[in-house]
């Protein structure tokens, strides 16, 4: 029996980050029960469609997903276990922001079955995070964490981010030297990413966003994965670390080209080598699934050298890499004749190291990861 991944979009939060292009409101609390009956319907919906598949897999991001009252959040999981084969031993996580959920409600996610728990941190430096327009102190993110380990989360990630404005690799190192003392599993590290449309773009375009030097950047990403390997948190993909056992399964989905059904507002579904996105638009997404109509607004389905890249670089992003194996059941080709040419020039620039098996990045490589990428993409 196939195996699937199910993403959920809760398109809401209190306030919006300075950062942050994700499609998420703020100041929505109208559309809460509206939009709840539109992804109940959607999940049932999708549910009947892949009768004949396992999920293993849950994924309920945002977004604040713990921003919806607990009613709310109980009637999703309910429904989604009703209209889905869920394994019993599927992994299913929730995203949160320190402060929107309190010990009480902890509990309660983990009796509706929820076993992982992802927090959206992100530092440990009280000034940073009135900077990224964060609600949460530090305190606040620490009580979080062990409140959720008290409710009987043993596997707890947190969000965590560098090359933020005015940022010291001292003020990262405070910040590791924190989450270290705290009972995670995971830990996602994601450095800062000006993107078009946010409140850092406008600082950045007025020149008041003042973000540390490319030198700066390399020796924060150095550190990041020095210290956390210390304490036992390897390195499995770009931006994310574990301890043995406890990669995230859902995000690996994505990366190793495997099928997934996003639901919601603005979800992505990647299935049968197609992929296609729900409207972002809250009203819109409620009124397509008011009527019975579907609330896809785009749908492609990749072949040739755009698939073909497209797995390639998912696959590198984890430092497990591309296995030749991998690719040649994908398209019944032979990747070392098809890229003979880049993977030679990749290696002279020591991107890239190979074996029998496949290729990864290089440590040199994780860093311009994107240079890689393009290379194999047409």
């Amino acid at each position: 029996m196939k195996k699937l991944g199910l993403y959920v979009h809760i398109p809401f939060c209190q306030q919006k980050c300075f950062y942050c292009d994700f499609p998420s409101f703020a100041g929505q609390e109208a559309f809460y029960a509206s939009y709840t009956r539109a992804l109940v319907r959607e999940i049932v919906d999708q549910g009947a469609c892949h009768s004949a598949e396992t999920v293993d897999t849950l994924f309920i991001g945002g977004g604040t997903p713990t921003v919806l009252p607990l009613p709310l959040l109980a009637e999703i999981c309910q429904v989604i276990c009703q209209s889905f084969q869920v394994a019993d031993d599927a992994e299913w996580t929730i995203e949160a922001n320190p402060g929107t959920v309190d010990a009480e409600e902890l509990y309660q996610l983990r009796k509706l079955g929820i076993n992982r728990l992802s927090f959206g941190v992100q530092s440990f430096d009280e000034g940073l995070l009135r900077r990224l327009g964060r609600i949460h102190t530090v305190q606040t993110a620490i009580c979080s964490v062990e409140q959720a380990q008290a409710a009987g989360f043993s596997n707890l990630s947190i969000d965590l981010m560098t090359g933020l404005p005015g940022q010291t690799l001292e003020q990262l190192q405070h910040t590791l030297e924190e989450a270290a003392k705290l009972p995670l599993r995971h830990l996602s590290v994601y450095a800062l990413k000006v993107e078009e449309g946010t409140a850092f773009a406008v600082d950045e375009q007025a020149g008041h966003l003042h973000l540390p030097d490319e030198a700066l950047d390399a020796a924060m990403d150095d550190f990041v994965v020095s210290f956390l390997s210390k304490q036992g948190f390897s390195r499995y993909e770009i931006s994310n670390y574990a301890q043995k056992g406890f990669a995230c399964r859902h995000n690996l989905k994505y990366w190793h080209y495997q099928p997934y059904v996003g639901l919601g507002a603005a979800a992505h579904s990647f299935l049968n080598g197609r992929r296609q996105a729900n409207t972002p638009d809250i009203a819109a997404y409620i009124a397509a699934m008011t009527k019975g109509q579907s609330a896809v607004i785009f749908s492609e389905t990749l072949g040739g050298a755009e698939a073909r890249g497209e797995m390639i670089f998912l696959a590198l992003r984890t430092t497990a890499g591309l296995l030749f194996h991998d690719y040649a059941k994908q398209f019944n080709r032979n990747f070392l004749q098809d890229y003979e040419n880049i993977l030679v020039n990749l290696r002279q620039q020591g991107l890239i190291c190979q074996n029998k098996q496949g290729i990864s990045l290089t440590n040199l490589g994780m860093k311009f990861g994107n240079v890689v990428f393009r290379t194999f993409l047409p």
